[in-house]
């Protein structure tokens, strides 16, 4: 039976609303400030020397070193720049602002704060945003950098959950991060302070934007790879619109993780020995499957054997698993993963022969192009991509394609096997260390696809799955594979 549980939203206050800060101008003016054209960044010319920082209320001096390689992503030696630079509490926001302030630029900090952080707000004593709200304050507080506290529920419920929702409804995965981005942080929050006279919106995504020179300003913005190849997030990023491109600075794409450490410590943060949120966007403390189980309920389904279609168990509904998952199944003599899932009848297809090589996947199609520059990559061209959020890259080879269905898709080659390809899913393109843009995945179908057996399918399309009894016995791994067919399959 589906049980669904229906959360209420909840009351909106003003999109802006301020935190008490000691002689402040309220940043709200009664007419709107023309927007200033934009400046174009040369990457080309060695920055000039950082500016010195302007000293605290306080009176004390900022002196903290800003190196070359820092220099060309804070943009200093330029004119003074206004920023809008988006903090969370954590140590990389709070390090970009940090840098940005240091090479003389006028910044404004903002919080984004997001529906469903209240909306779970019984789950834990205290307010769950209220910790990196204090932290936030206090770094921004000791170089008196003004902050507003941004309200962006109903964008939020609007242009993420919903969608996310829908997507998990109809067997898919979507990635939050990559929408949260596209829609929220340099969507809704964009247009919010459009009129509001700031140059550019700054974050600490590691990345870096390679802005076109003044003398080139025709020119598109370029995307590339950041410093650190582990912790880089253009993946997440590729999907963002060139006139979005084009607003942003990312401070941290010139350097590692390790001396974004080091940088906090050298600068006493007050949060520089806070750990890294390891959360989907803002969810926070919320677990995802809470999140699901709270929008979207329950409904019991079984789980199948795709090789023999034997009845294993069951499960709390489809939407809570993706292909290739391995955690959450509770099943004994594994391990096993999602291979395939029937959302029409709620049924999940197992197996514990997931990366045997007769089983590969190399060959998908991607939707929803979002490319950078014209038309994105030509035709049989040969790339990297990403298939997800990791360091690793698959070479590939696409191929252009019109379709009825879909509009203009891309078929995607791996020169390598992947087994986790899931629909919904973005996969971004590179060239070199530029990314190109991202797509939809839409689905994989390779000749070699996992297969499931008749029998499997057949056993999902009953109406009264009650006949099935009691699952099977599942006897250990060595017992039910041939020695030779151990060799083809891959223990995590």
């Amino acid at each position: 039976m589906l049980r669904v549980v229906v959360s209420s939203l909840p009351s909106l206050g003003p999109l802006l609303r301020r935190r008490p800060l000691l002689n402040h101008k309220p940043l709200l003016r009664t007419r709107p400030t023309p927007r200033r054209p934009f400046r174009a960044l040369s990457s080309l010319a060695p920055p000039a020397a950082a500016a010195a920082a302007t000293p605290s209320a306080a009176g004390a001096a900022e002196e903290v070193a800003v190196e070359e390689h820092l220099e060309r992503c804070a943009a200093a030696g330029r004119a003074p720049l206004r920023v809008a630079v988006l903090v969370s509490g954590g140590v990389d926001s709070s390090v970009a602002l940090r840098l940005l302030h240091a090479a003389g630029h006028h910044c404004t900090a903002f919080y984004l704060k997001i529906w469903f952080q209240e909306d779970f707000r019984n789950f834990w004593s205290e307010c769950p945003w209220d910790e990196d709200l204090k932290y936030t304050q206090a770094v921004c507080d000791k170089i008196d950098v003004p902050l507003e506290v941004v309200h962006l529920s109903d964008e939020y419920w609007n242009h993420v959950v919903s969608h996310i929702i829908n997507e998990y409804r109809c067997g898919r995965t979507p990635n939050p991060d990559v929408l949260c981005n596209t829609r929220i942080k340099f969507g809704a929050f964009l247009e919010a302070i459009e009129n509001l006279g700031f140059d550019y919106i700054a974050s600490g995504h590691y990345a870096h934007v390679v802005h076109p020179s003044a003398e080139n300003s025709e020119m598109p913005s370029v995307l590339q790879l950041s410093k650190d190849k582990v912790k880089d997030q253009t993946y997440f990023l590729s999907h963002l619109s060139q006139s979005q491109l084009r607003r942003l600075l990312f401070p941290l794409g010139c350097i590692t993780k390790d001396e974004v450490r080091r940088l906090a410590t050298q600068m006493d943060l007050p949060n520089q020995a806070r750990k890294d949120s390891q959360g989907i966007c803002f969810l926070g403390k919320v677990k995802f499957s809470e999140f699901v189980e709270r929008h979207i309920g329950e409904m019991e389904g079984i789980i199948l054997e795709a090789e023999s279609g034997d009845y294993l168990g069951k499960h709390r509904g489809f939407w809570f698993y993706t292909i290739g998952q391995r955690q959450g199944l509770r099943l004994p003599g594994g391990p096993w993963y999602v291979v395939e899932k029937d959302v029409q009848n709620n049924v999940v297809f197992v197996s514990r022969n997931y990366y045997s090589l007769d089983k590969r996947r190399r060959t998908f199609r991607v939707g929803s192009l979002n490319w950078f520059e014209n038309d994105g990559p030509g035709n049989s061209e040969r790339l990297k991509c990403k298939v997800r959020h990791s360091p690793e890259f698959h070479d590939c080879t696409v191929i252009k394609q019109c379709t009825e269905e879909n509009g203009d898709v891309l078929v995607v080659h791996l020169s390598e096997d992947d087994q986790g390809l899931a629909a919904g899913q973005f996969a971004a393109f590179y060239r070199e260390k530029s990314c190109l843009g991202s797509g939809i995945i839409l689905d994989s179908w390779d000749e070699m696809s996992f297969p499931v057996c008749s029998r499997a399918l057949e056993i999902a399309k009953l109406e009264d799955k009650s006949s099935l009894g009691k699952p099977v016995r599942i006897v250990n791994l060595e017992h039910t594979v041939k020695p030779e067919q151990q060799e083809a399959i891959k223990v995590g």
